[in-house]
């Protein structure tokens, strides 16, 4: 006889709060490093939504405060943040977005580009 999988939606769900709480982790680093703001407050909801809504920030400020110089480090640190992600992630979506414009800003600086 194989195994009980009456706990798989339990253990799917600690999986998903696991990643969830990992992504927070990293983001929240990211931010700290980026910036002496303080965090953001998240209005009360759905902590995936509440969570990609962060990051959306974060990425957004991020590529914001790039120059030619640090573009290829920002590019790094966003791809981090959801290169296991899904295409259709719109975290992904905003950091690929992210990325064409750091690949401008980096050649019309003078870097190598990506």
């Amino acid at each position: 006889m194989g195994p009980s999988y009456a706990g798989l939606p339990y253990i799917l769900g600690r999986v998903d709060q696991m990643e969830l709480r990992n992504r927070l982790v990293m983001a929240t680093q990211m931010w700290r490093e980026a910036t002496d703001q303080p965090l953001p407050r998240m209005p009360p909801g759905d902590p995936g939504e509440q969570l990609n809504s962060f990051e959306l920030r974060l990425i957004d400020m991020l590529c914001a405060q790039a120059t030619p110089q640090t573009a290829r480090d920002v590019a790094d640190k966003t791809w981090d943040l959801v290169h296991a992600r899904p295409d259709e992630d719109p975290v992904k979506q905003r950091v690929v977005e992210c990325h064409e414009a750091l690949a401008r800003l980096s050649a019309r600086g003078g870097g190598q580009g990506f």
